[in-house]
């Protein structure tokens, strides 16, 4: 072979036998990308979201019968202060596009509404059965509801076509407590239990025995004799009418003593005392500028007199 000719075939390469293995790649399947696309929804799903509170509407069951005006301002005043701590439950509204119905949480929403804050809030998407039923095992660990506001949510699960297992269910009762609940639900006519309101003082055993001797009595007449200012004093009421004996005489209530739209101290008057009780984080520290100076106060009272 030529000098010339060796060289060539040296500084030219082989040609390769079979082609170069392809680079190894990684490939997903369409399952895997679907499992990850469903972890990240379901994340996002189970995210907090702050939602416009005018955006927000009730939904499911009227559980309470009446609202405590001094406590819906404490509850004002904390959200304002410290902010909502615990978020709602909300769904997506099935009649109306962009907006939301309350599962739990009713008293914040409110609150949340009136200050004209942003609301916290767990979003299900969650159909009428379920709300309810979520609604009433909220209302099972709730220690505010009463006695009838619970019977009255149990009776109206029962007209939504619940059946009494589920009942017990979603308010963690048994048998016999549902049947002694529905028992007054079904024979105190609602006008007469929301003319009396929750009735936090009146028990089972009272509402019981109203149930049994009311009779075919006219619920709307009986309302209309109820003229207590708080609802334990209408249930004691309503109860000496059904039963034809006097009403207790009503101890004298605590008088609320507000500034700002808050109350900052309680005034109680039994027999020749009166106690002013003050809430020292609400009167900021007029309490004690009404010690230092009461003295003069009570000179000056006591010279318009003469």
């Amino acid at each position: 072979m030529a000098r010339k000719d060796l060289l060539k075939g040296l500084m030219q390469p082989e040609e390769p036998s079979e082609a170069p293995a392809p680079r190894p790649q990684h490939r997903y399947s369409k399952g895997a990308i679907g499992a990850v696309s469903q972890s990240i929804a379901e994340l996002k799903r189970r995210a907090l979201e702050e939602i416009p509170a005018d955006l927000i509407d009730n939904g499911g069951l009227r559980d309470r019968l009446g609202e405590d005006p001094e406590e819906f301002e404490r509850l004002k005043a904390s959200l304002a202060e410290y902010g909502q701590q615990v978020p709602v439950l909300l769904r997506f509204d099935p009649n109306y596009e962009g907006r939301y119905q309350v599962v739990y949480g009713r008293r914040r929403v409110a609150a949340l509404k009136a200050l004209g804050m942003r609301v916290k809030a767990m979003v299900r998407d969650i159909n009428d059965r379920d709300l309810i039923v979520a609604q009433g095992q909220e209302n099972a660990v709730r220690r505010d509801l009463t006695f009838i506001e619970k019977a009255n949510f149990a009776r109206q699960m029962v007209a939504q076509g619940f059946e009494r297992k589920v009942v017990c269910d979603a308010l963690n009762i048994d048998k016999t407590v549902i049947s002694r609940m529905l028992q007054v639900a079904e024979a105190v006519p609602l006008p007469l239990i929301t003319a009396i309101g929750p009735a936090p003082a009146a028990g089972r055993d009272r509402w019981l025995k109203l149930a049994q001797r009311i009779g075919d009595r006219d619920a709307k007449a009986l309302a209309g004799q109820l003229t207590a200012d708080s609802s334990d004093a209408r249930f004691e009421e309503a109860f000496a009418l059904v039963t034809d004996t006097p009403a207790p005489v009503a101890k004298p209530q605590a008088r609320q003593l507000k500034s700002g739209g808050r109350t900052i101290a309680t005034a109680k008057k039994a027999g020749t005392k009166t106690t002013l009780t003050f809430d020292a984080k609400a009167a900021e520290g007029f309490e004690d500028w009404l010690i230092e100076n009461i003295a003069e106060i009570h000179r000056d009272w006591k010279a318009r007199g003469e």
